[in-house]
């Protein structure tokens, strides 16, 4: 006999014995939807207590509850990677957060530039494809996103000890620089000495990631002050992903796996 197939996020506790009563939104998908009735189990994480099998009790157009019966997984967390954006048009935004998650992004942080217009982004649309990647990928976690602020005011405060990959597309196209996170994440200019510091911060030989992020421009790129103050950052790492200029949304994906399979949990 298969498990349950359905996956839900819920604000409450979850434990041996534990009630959960859904909203409206949530008991309309069970009933309505996916024609649930009571004695049906499905699964349910909060982002604290693990993955539990509950059993449907009791349904109605108004509301649902649920009992929690066992725990199916412990509590897990993504590799400790961080992915910065730009805002993008409507659904090209839905589709970055929505594949971030499945990615295993462990935060998303979206940023404010001279080309960006803040009013794209819309943060609690985001936050519900957040949740519903989560829940359709399996993961126990839910990463934030969070409220647009400037770059530059993100980069004032940037936690010591963090690598930031810069994803530069000035490194793209015909004779562009095409090296990667995936290699060494070292700075293509630099000596042994540094590479082998980006190596021991991105994860050292014990396959444990250190704190990472990865940084995708603009659609219209970032101008030249911008850049100039990127590149002046010691814990800034540029880099190039191949020889074709991406789309925005294109280079968080393919640099998010980049990094997941050389220093993540792909590796």
């Amino acid at each position: 006999m298969s498990g349950p197939r359905i996956r839900l996020h819920v604000e409450q506790p979850l434990g041996t014995g534990q009630a959960v009563v859904l909203a409206p939104g949530q008991a309309h998908y069970l009933g309505s939807v996916m024609r649930q009735v009571p004695g049906d189990t499905v699964l349910l994480f909060n982002g604290a207590d693990g993955e539990w099998r509950a059993r449907l009790t009791h349904a109605n157009r108004r509301g649902a509850r649920l009992l929690c019966e066992e725990q199916t997984r412990p509590q897990g967390a993504p590799p400790d990677l961080w992915l910065l954006f730009a805002p993008l048009r409507r659904e090209r935004t839905a589709f970055l957060v929505e594949k971030a998650v499945e990615l295993g992004a462990a935060r998303l942080l979206p940023f404010i530039t001279r080309r960006t217009n803040a009013e794209r982004l819309r943060l609690d649309r985001e936050r519900a494809h957040a949740i519903e990647a989560a829940e359709q990928c399996g993961a126990t976690w839910v990463p934030e996103v969070a409220t647009p602020r400037p770059m530059a005011q993100i980069l004032a405060e940037w936690p010591h000890g963090r690598q930031l990959f810069w994803a530069d597309e000035a490194r793209a196209g015909a004779g562009g620089d095409a090296s990667t996170s995936a290699d060494g994440c070292r700075r293509p200019d630099t000596g042994p000495e540094e590479g082998a510091a980006g190596r021991e911060a991105c994860g050292p030989g014990s396959g444990r990631p250190g704190p990472a992020a990865i940084l995708i421009g603009p659609e219209g790129g970032f101008d030249a002050g911008e850049r100039a103050a990127l590149a002046a950052l010691p814990f800034v790492r540029p880099f190039g992903l191949g020889p074709r200029i991406l789309r925005a949304e294109t280079a968080a994906l393919a640099a998010l796996a980049l990094w997941q399979a050389r220093f993540g949990d792909w590796a």
